[in-house]
């Protein structure tokens, strides 16, 4: 594959289109289109396109062997050309079929979607992530040169060929439990400040990658999260206060967008980001309503969510962009989804209606107790303040007497520190 350091040179790729007659006309326009935007994050030029219909993918190079050829001629045609693209997830020996016949590099469409996590990782997490991932995903794709190449074959160069591939893999299988036992490490990290969390009102942004959510992650917790019109512009969670604070305060964390065919090693890898999901409270599950193919993106969110086991958590649907719909639109999306809410981010008077639901759900979720705290707890008192709803306080000869609402998580953390 290209080195992403070389990510400032231009890029120029051929698009690979195969539509199996099985599928649905709609899902093929939107998934190629999302393609296109894809390979456009990457600021990769797109220099012609080749068509293909089929009943069934070939197991050899994909698509037939006339159309491999006529993609070989035009790869050959356009000396600035230095891979393909394909729609569809390729094979390892079909990977090396499609190289050897064009002489480019070869992509599908989770190996796009890998280079773009691998430049927009920032911190030493998602970093680590992505590298645990491509090489899972990639490195059985990469195509060692051996022996027989450079020295012109025979049976003695094709053992060295061999013994070449397995240092290969050797190295490949110590730098992913290297990867993996650094990830475990931050993974206890990110146990740890979870805990230090555990009982307080928290809200998990999810969706589609560029529905909006950092948008809206930004308008509810007046935060500097970058926005970007761009797929996975951020795939770093963020854990904010909701503004203006309330009582007690609420949490809301943004995670990483979920796409098509989103390749197996990258979600098993971003699991201790999505675990941020699993830990909340409440789900935000962000939809840009003015996307012709809202509802296969709703649910291919509901397919990830229900795969690392965030599925039956209470969550709330917001049609995000709700500004770019007509009004036709707008009432089949009311008679659609009823209990959705239909709002824009960057609108403040739906951001503080949905600041006033969010502050609903909680109060409406808390029990009222009383609670004393005892002399030489008072250090729990600040923490109390600031984490539950305070009715009532009196002292007496025990300690401090309050009257108190809050989470049925809350109460939980709140009575094993008064125990400890």
């Amino acid at each position: 594959m290209t080195n992403p350091s070389e990510s400032e040179i231009m890029h120029t790729t051929i698009l690979v289109d195969v539509q199996l007659q099985r599928t649905d006309a709609d899902e093929h326009d939107a998934s190629l289109q999302e393609l296109r935007q894809l390979i456009e994050t990457l600021g990769w030029k797109i220099a012609g396109a080749l068509t293909q219909k089929m009943s069934s993918l070939n197991a050899a190079s994909l698509i037939g062997p006339g159309k491999l050829e006529e993609l070989s001629d035009l790869v050959k045609a356009s000396p600035e050309v230095d891979s393909v693209v394909f729609d569809h997830e390729l094979t390892t020996t079909q990977v090396r079929n499609i190289r050897e016949a064009t002489g480019v590099d070869v992509y599908d469409r989770p190996a796009i979607i890998l280079e773009i996590f691998h430049r927009h990782a920032r911190t030493k997490e998602a970093q680590l992530q992505v590298e645990l991932a491509r090489l899972k995903y990639l490195a059985p794709r990469e195509r060692v040169v051996g022996a027989k190449e450079r020295k012109g074959g025979g049976r003695g160069a094709r053992a060295v060929s061999e013994s070449f591939h397995e240092l290969e893999r050797r190295q490949v299988r110590d730098r992913i439990r290297e990867l993996q036992r650094e990830l475990d490490v931050v993974h206890a990290e990110q146990v740890e400040r979870r805990r230090h969390r555990e009982g307080l009102s928290k809200v998990a942004i999810v969706g589609y990658t560029n529905s909006g959510k950092s948008s809206l992650m930004r308008a509810l917790t007046s935060s500097d999260v970058l926005v970007a019109d761009q797929l996975f512009a951020t795939l770093d969670t963020t854990v904010r206060a909701l503004q203006p604070e309330t009582q007690p305060r609420i949490l809301v964390s943004d995670t990483v967008g979920f796409i098509r065919n989103l390749p197996h090693d990258l979600v098993a890898s971003f699991r201790s980001t999505l675990d941020e999901a699993l830990d909340a409270s409440l789900l935000l599950h962000v939809v840009d309503a003015s996307d012709p193919s809202l509802r296969s993106h709703i649910q291919v969110t509901r397919e990830v969510l229900d795969g690392i086991d965030a599925g039956k958590l209470p969550s709330l649907l917001i049609l995000n962009k709700i500004d770019a719909v007509d009004i036709a639109q707008k009432a089949l999306l009311k008679k659609e989804f009823p209990d959705a809410i239909p709002m824009s981010a960057l609108n403040p008077r739906d951001i503080e209606a949905l600041h006033e639901r969010l502050v609903k759900f909680f109060l409406d979720n808390m029990t009222q107790v009383d609670l004393v705290v005892s002399y030489g707890k008072e250090g729990v008192l600040a923490e109390i303040r600031k984490n539950v709803h305070v009715l009532k306080e009196s002292y007496d000869e025990k300690g401090m007497c309050l009257t108190i609402k809050a989470t049925p998580g809350t109460l939980t953390a709140l009575k094993r520190r008064l125990a400890s």
